[in-house]
């Protein structure tokens, strides 16, 4: 069985997420390919997918929205996991006592839904660099209230990337594809042979 983990990321943070589901997912014996969406071709040799983007605002990055809605057609027929990263901080709740990752789910995750049907959707946090180059005209504007004192302590600096909660998912991926397969995992979750 082979595996796309395809990802948009801006920073790295979320490219870093999509190396640690491939790696894992690798370390349970599955075949894997991990790519940015917009290098990924050749998608119909793949028998399932876990795709990826950063969300800025609830939306989906645009490269990775266009992956999924140029290749629909085949993603639909396939096992396909979906994922985001973005929310920043240690709370769990926002200000309104709400969970801080139910209500990050980017908009496409209601499209995809009706779309794709994927197995699970999920959120995880990102990082936040404060000092990074802003890349594109709305991180270039956005710097700029950045910078003010108020602004720059109510966005908390640092990774807040959950790799236990990460592995656990891309380990839920691999035991669901080994079923798929008809693969036995053995005691540590890799093939048994």
């Amino acid at each position: 069985m082979r595996i796309l983990v395809a990802y948009g990321s801006r920073h790295g943070a979320t490219r870093g997420i999509a190396e640690r589901i491939a790696k894992t997912l690798e370390q349970r014996g599955l075949d894997v390919t991990l790519q940015p969406v917009e290098e990924a071709d050749g998608v119909d040799r793949y028998d399932a997918f876990v795709i990826g983007s950063a969300a800025y605002m609830s939306r989906w990055m645009k490269e990775a929205t266009a992956f999924v809605r140029r290749n629909h057609v085949l993603l639909e027929r396939h096992p396909v996991w979906l994922f985001s990263s973005g929310p920043i901080g240690t709370e769990t709740l926002d200000a309104k006592g709400r969970d801080v990752l139910e209500v990050s789910k980017p908009r496409e995750f209601a499209e995809f839904a009706g779309l794709l049907r994927p197995r699970d959707t999920r959120v995880f946090f990102g990082a936040y660099d404060p000092d990074a180059d802003p890349i594109g005209v709305a991180e270039r504007i956005g710097s700029l209230f950045t910078r003010m004192p108020a602004v720059r302590e109510a966005l908390p600096a640092g990774d807040f990337r959950d790799w236990p909660a990460i592995e656990a998912w891309a380990n839920d991926i691999a035991r669901e594809l080994q079923a798929l397969a008809g693969i036995a995992p053995g005691r540590d979750g890799a093939p048994s042979h």
